[in-house]
């Protein structure tokens, strides 16, 4: 393939790509908030109140390989319709579980509406199977940047959802779940029909035609060979540590806020200014990342999640004006801290090594952010959230004075 059609199918993919992160952030996003609250209902529980996003979590963690996996073996459309159309399956089992108060039927459906979740962080590796060095971190950002539509109305329909399932019979908290199954099937949809030719497919054959090695390697292997890569090494510690403190602080706000009855319009509207931090600016994030270099972009993102900590954990559960600042900031130093990693990561490892460590980096990610989660809910549980904040900025700061010793990214 030339290097016009090449950058022509680029093109096309990036907009695939991006249509299919709006349909899948309006199916995710929707859930981060009424899956804690639904699990503090059924439990009567705040402290298992975290387990809806940590077993969503754990569910992008245990999908993370699979589809890597998937995806070498059959390209992109295959493992991610694949993710998408496990988490539709999720979404029907939260429904199940939500309108029976069957706790585990619950959590298994959260879990599994974390393959989604795999799907959509790995979509944005697709969206540099075929990108220019030049332009890799801007490329991967726009796909980062297709969820923020989605994401942001996700949990604005809160409401409407939760009427209709009130009109079905169902508990107005599964109604974000009956919405996820429509859009996360069409997402998958999208995906089979018009991700052709595969970017991924298409980036091996060049290779092949280059004389450039490939190989599937198992997660084992690849992390063996990330831990001697020092770039590669830190890269993963930054989108690791930018998720976990992001996922933490996220989940427990709307159960923080809930302890004086904010209205669920209140909690949903703080929900999206958090995704819109997390999604709308990472096109201006990709090309600071190009001109400025990863580790600075990394630097950048610590210094905001630090100061979201600060805003947050000193702000009242009925000052939702702080929160929503505080979530904000929180968004926008993950996405700094996931895009800077993220690049740093695949121009850390050789182009045979970049699925498998791709893999491997989602799979680390979303078992610290599981880890996060269920820790969080025993923190707000026992100590309170202004305490979750601040155990939140421990490993940022830590990531920040790690990224001071780091002389190339």
């Amino acid at each position: 393939m030339d290097s016009i059609a090449t950058q022509n199918l680029q093109k096309k993919t990036i907009k695939v790509l991006a249509t299919t992160q709006v349909l899948s952030g309006v199916g995710v996003a929707g859930t981060v908030a009424t899956g804690s609250l639904l699990v503090a209902s059924i439990s009567n529980s705040e402290t298992l109140a975290g387990l809806a996003q940590t077993t969503s979590v754990l569910g992008a963690a245990a999908m993370a390989i699979p589809l890597s996996k998937l995806t070498q073996r059959g390209g992109r459309r295959l493992g991610l319709s694949t993710g998408y159309f496990v988490g539709v399956i999720g979404a029907v089992f939260a429904i199940f579980g939500g309108s029976q108060r069957n706790l585990l039927a619950m959590l298994i459906g959260t879990f599994l509406v974390g393959a989604a979740s795999a799907s959509g962080y790995q979509a944005r590796f697709a969206a540099i199977d075929l990108a220019q060095d030049e332009h890799r971190s801007r490329q991967l950002s726009f796909v980062v940047w297709g969820s923020t539509v989605g994401a942001v109305a996700g949990p604005n329909l809160m409401a409407p959802t939760g009427a209709l399932a009130t009109s079905l019979g169902l508990p107005k908290l599964v109604g974000p779940y009956i919405l996820a199954v429509v859009t996360l099937g069409l997402g998958a949809l999208v995906i089979r029909l018009f991700l052709n030719p595969d970017p991924y497919l298409t980036a091996s054959k060049i290779r092949k035609e280059n004389n450039e090695s490939h190989v599937i390697m198992s997660a084992r292997e690849t992390l063996k060979i990330i831990a001697k890569n020092s770039q590669a090494l830190f890269a993963i510690a930054a989108i690791g540590i930018g998720h976990v403190a992001m996922v933490s602080v996220m989940v427990m706000t709307p159960v923080h806020m809930a302890h004086v009855d904010v209205s669920l319009n209140i909690i949903g509207l703080v929900i999206s200014i958090h995704i819109l931090g997390m999604y709308a600016f990472s096109p201006i994030i990709g090309s600071l990342s190009d001109r400025l270099g990863r580790k600075r972009i990394i630097q950048i993102g610590v210094a905001i999640l630090l100061l979201s900590c600060l805003i947050s954990g000193t702000a009242n559960a009925h000052d939702s004006f702080a929160l929503g600042i505080g979530l904000f900031l929180l968004g926008l130093g993950w996405s700094c801290t996931l895009i800077g990693g993220s690049t740093a990561l695949s121009e850390a490892v050789s182009t045979e090594l970049r699925p498998s460590s791709q893999g491997a980096s989602d799979l680390l990610m979303n078992l610290m952010g599981a880890s996060g989660g269920a820790l969080a809910g025993v923190v707000i549980g026992t100590l309170g959230y202004g305490w979750l904040c601040l155990f939140a900025a421990i490993p940022v700061a830590a990531l920040g004075v790690w990224s001071f010793n780091k002389s190339k990214i």
